[in-house]
């Protein structure tokens, strides 16, 4: 079996974490680099035990730092900083794999370049496709890259298809499925006050803070109906948000015959990351089975708008020109971080998002660089919006 050099953009995040649990059990993956933003010292502890050739952090100062302590225990990895270091990484000629895991707009430079270099990449990184789609598509397909989808619903999608051979004629509808997150049972004039530790406070997922909040406002479902548009190759009105606050079926296809296949399991990334790192073929992802004498009831519900208007904007950002997804994606990483700082409250978020959604630009995205300046473009808005909603 000939090794496979593998990137991993995001080593110290939850999804690079669990990668990192599930690599240890093959040995025909090997790792090229690690990056982290800042998180240094569990980057030089995942450089002690994976041994990679290069580690890649955000500043000069912190790659300096983690240099010395390499090279002061006998560790042969390099040390690079920057944003040009991630792309270098995830598009050397030297690697075969690349796991985007890079949280937000920060991971869609070095998700693109793994596309347009003919790399296999494992996207966990859903901005990118969000802001990016048409783009980052036509990079796959002009390069020869493979894309295999982690998050947990895209990857149950992506199982339920199989060897669906035209989607768009083959499928009904998608049926995505979300729990509903910690506010699920909460009136929308409860929510003002939540602080950020409610909001991180998942009923069944593990996850970082971006994801968690987004899990509670349900902008990730939003993000996701984006995402799986792309992925999949579907209108909008194909897709569905369906809740389900077990998080066992992490989502369904309707098939034109009325058939539905469904995948379950145990609310953990490891076994969709297991997925895509053995695909065609499955391996152990260290996750339990599911007892099915325990799952008596398996609820499932329609979204309120009302409760979580995102969504509802959610399905006219797809529909609508893609300068919106970049604005919608902008807005909620400037909006999440002012909420985690306790700057605006939680409702102020999509408030935020509305507000910048409504006025954005519409300029030709022809190129990375036109999405990326758009995107500078929108945070600078949202920052505005921040002065007044605070």
């Amino acid at each position: 079996m000939s090794a496979k050099w593998l990137t991993l953009l995001g080593s110290t995040g939850s999804i690079g974490q669990s990668t990192l649990e599930v690599i240890a059990q093959r040995s025909d993956y090997q790792i090229y680099a690690l990056t982290a933003h800042q998180n240094m010292e569990l980057l030089f502890d995942q450089c002690q035990r994976f041994r990679p050739r290069y580690a890649v952090l955000g500043s000069k100062l912190l790659a300096e730092s983690l240099a010395l302590r390499l090279d002061a225990n006998g560790l042969q990895t390099s040390v690079l900083f920057g944003e040009q270091a991630l792309v270098d990484v995830a598009s050397d000629s030297d690697v075969t794999h690349v796991m985007a895991a890079i949280v937000g707009g920060a991971g869609l430079a070095s998700s693109f370049a793994a596309a347009n270099n003919g790399k296999t990449v494992f996207l966990a990184n859903k901005e990118a496709l969000v802001m990016a789609g048409s783009l980052l598509m036509d990079a796959v397909d002009r390069s020869g890259a493979t894309l295999l989808p982690v998050d947990s619903e895209h990857n149950a999608i992506f199982q339920c298809l199989g060897q669906s051979s035209e989607v768009g004629r083959e499928v009904r509808r998608i049926l995505l499925t979300g729990s509903g997150g910690p506010f699920l049972e909460r009136s929308l004039s409860e929510l003002e006050h939540v602080t950020p530790a409610e909001a991180c406070r998942h009923p069944n997922w593990v996850m970082g803070q971006k994801i968690s909040i987004d899990s509670a406002t349900m902008m990730n479902k939003g993000l996701e109906l984006i995402e799986a548009c792309w992925l999949f190759d579907v209108a909008p009105q194909k897709i569905e948000f369906v809740i389900h606050p077990q998080s066992i079926v992490h989502s369904m296809v309707e098939f034109q015959d009325a058939s539905v296949i469904a995948q379950l399991g145990q609310p953990d990334m490891k076994t969709p990351i297991a997925h895509v790192l053995a695909f065609p073929d499955r391996m152990e992802a260290g996750v339990s089975g599911l007892d099915f004498s325990q799952l008596s009831a398996l609820e499932f519900r329609s979204p309120d708008f009302a409760q979580f208007p995102l969504l509802a904007l959610a399905r006219t950002v797809a529909e609508g020109h893609q300068s919106l997804a970049i604005a919608f994606n902008a807005a909620n990483e400037v909006a999440v971080d002012a909420f985690l700082a306790e700057e605006i409250p939680f409702l102020g978020i999509q408030r935020i998002i509305a507000t910048v959604v409504a006025q954005a630009p519409q300029p030709e995205l022809n190129t990375i660089e036109d999405v990326l300046t758009l995107d500078r473009v929108c945070r600078t808005m949202a920052e505005g919006a921040l002065h007044i909603d605070g």
